[in-house]
């Protein structure tokens, strides 16, 4: 009896380690990207103002070092901590198509073999056969997919490389009436690259990490739920 209630007990345990990592893993599959998305990441955050710390004054001199009035200069982002605005003008087009025939037809015939002059046969049937084979294959494929992104986002600067090109980072969040929308960019781009009136294209960001989706009901909606994800896995076997 004492054995019966060890295996039983086993069997137990094992049904309940793979019931909890099911839970797990259909947990996994429910959590999507945009449910984990929060406001204020580090990664995205301006530059604390800690470090933003104005140069020392000079005394007993009339020009002090980084107080200094730029008369003939414009008044572009070029130090930690400055705005710009970057300006949204992305848009990808690719197409891709693909065709393929192939054909093969093949056969062979057998005569009926001559013993002594005489056909040779079983019974009053002589031996013959033939063989014929044909094969034909067809395929096509096309992608078509168009992907556009407008619009601006300020953000600041946020590290300066040795060789003078700016490290900018930021984010913006809007609050609809069924959830978020939010936009993400960093990059790296050059100083030369900064128009007049402080602005960038998002074309001339290297390096760019462009994110723009949103959170709440509405995107949920727009997202296949556990279930389904579930049979859509790649370690489903069917």
């Amino acid at each position: 009896m004492k054995k019966i209630n060890l295996v039983n007990r086993n069997k137990q345990g094992l049904v309940s380690a793979i019931l909890t990592l099911s839970l797990l893993w259909l947990t996994g599959c429910q959590s999507g990207p945009s449910l984990m998305v929060k406001p204020d990441d580090p990664e995205f955050a301006p530059v604390p103002s800690e470090s933003l710390i104005p140069p020392p004054a000079q005394g007993g001199s009339i020009f002090n070092q980084g107080y200094g009035l730029q008369l003939y200069s414009d008044k572009k982002a070029r130090t930690t901590g400055d705005i710009i605005t970057i300006l949204l003008d992305e848009r990808t087009v690719s197409k891709k198509s693909s065709k393929a025939n192939s054909s093969k037809s093949s056969s062979a015939n057998l005569t009926t073999p001559l013993v002594m002059g005489s056909p040779l046969a079983i019974g009053k049937n002589p031996i013959s056969g033939s063989l014929a084979g044909d094969r034909d294959f067809q395929g096509s494929g096309a992608a078509d997919q168009s992907n556009s992104l407008q619009g601006s986002i300020t953000v600041t600067v946020s590290e300066i490389l040795p060789n003078g090109i700016l490290k900018v980072r930021g984010e913006k969040w809007m609050t609809l009436n069924q959830g978020d929308e939010y936009i993400r960019i960093q990059g790296l781009l050059r100083p030369e690259d900064i128009a007049l009136d402080n602005t960038v294209s998002s074309e001339k960001l290297a390096d760019a990490r462009i994110s723009y989706s949103g959170t709440g009901s509405l995107a949920n909606s727009n997202k296949s739920g556990w279930l389904s994800n579930v049979f859509n896995s790649p370690l489903f076997p069917f």
